[in-house]
């Protein structure tokens, strides 16, 4: 019960952060550019919406920045918002002496992070299926799509990208307890992801987790042909890599001396 009213108390001084709107922004950015590219281009698209693999080539074409970009990036945020909270309030010390084990503030705050992963996964889902079907409702010369949607294919992809964006969620989390000034992880993650985004050509860069979603979504749209395989499941890795460090992170959190 205790932990409960932890989490609704960290929940609503989230809802008055700019995490909130993180994630809606997040969420339909690149559902958006597409919606309004195909109302611009709404004569062309009559072709594209009978073809079979209409609903392949949309997912493919909302995941790259999404996978590549805007998860990475979305998450190395919020995970700095949400423990900003309390640096921003000056409130760690105030909430370190309420009748409530570190633990359970460790395990709330990270809930609510984890919690609005999720709400970027449903919402960016949400989002794609508007960009299809909003042109055939607005043009009468564009049919809804007449190819079925391969719902078990794109919820496995979903539960990969959801597996792949754990161990950057922990990490960040980490760094982001660690260090009062808002820049050190937000700039750590910055650079571990840019650092990772150009150690792609290598045969081992998927030992950086933040290159997992990127490469998980290079393999399952065919265009990681001329590279070689990583010789382990991407998921199994990231599911390491998310235990290791959110045990790592919170024995530094519950042993630190200063934590505000």
């Amino acid at each position: 019960m205790n932990f409960i009213n932890t989490f609704q108390s960290e929940w609503l001084k989230k809802k008055r952060s700019l995490a909130s709107w993180l994630v809606i922004v997040g969420a339909f950015f690149t559902p958006s550019i597409i919606l309004m590219s195909r109302i611009k281009n709404a004569d062309q698209l009559s072709a594209l919406y009978v073809s079979d693999d209409f609903w392949q080539k949309l997912w493919n074409q909302t995941w790259e920045s999404m996978a590549v970009f805007l998860l990475p990036i979305g998450i190395i945020l919020a995970a700095g918002l949400i423990t900003q909270i309390e640096y921003k309030n000056n409130t760690w010390k105030q909430l370190h002496t309420t009748p409530q084990r570190f633990t359970t503030i460790f395990f709330a705050k990270f809930l609510v992070i984890l919690i609005m992963l999720v709400e970027v996964f449903v919402l960016f889902n949400v989002g794609i299926y508007l960009s299809a079907v909003v042109p055939s409702m607005l043009f009468s010369n564009i049919p809804y799509p007449t190819a079925p949607i391969p719902y078990m294919d794109f919820l496995n992809a979903n539960v990969n990208f959801f597996l792949d964006c754990l161990p950057i969620l922990a990490l960040q989390y980490l760094l982001s307890l660690q260090f009062k000034n808002f820049l050190v992880p937000i700039g750590v993650g910055f650079v571990i992801w840019f650092l990772g985004v150009g150690m792609l050509a290598w045969e081992y860069s998927y030992i950086l987790p933040y290159n997992h979603g990127t490469i998980d979504f290079l393999m399952s749209s065919d265009q990681f042909a001329n590279r070689k395989i990583p010789p382990i499941n991407i998921q199994l890795l990231a599911a390491i890599y998310f235990v290791v460090i959110t045990v790592a992170s919170y024995v530094l959190y519950v042993t630190k001396k200063e934590k505000g």
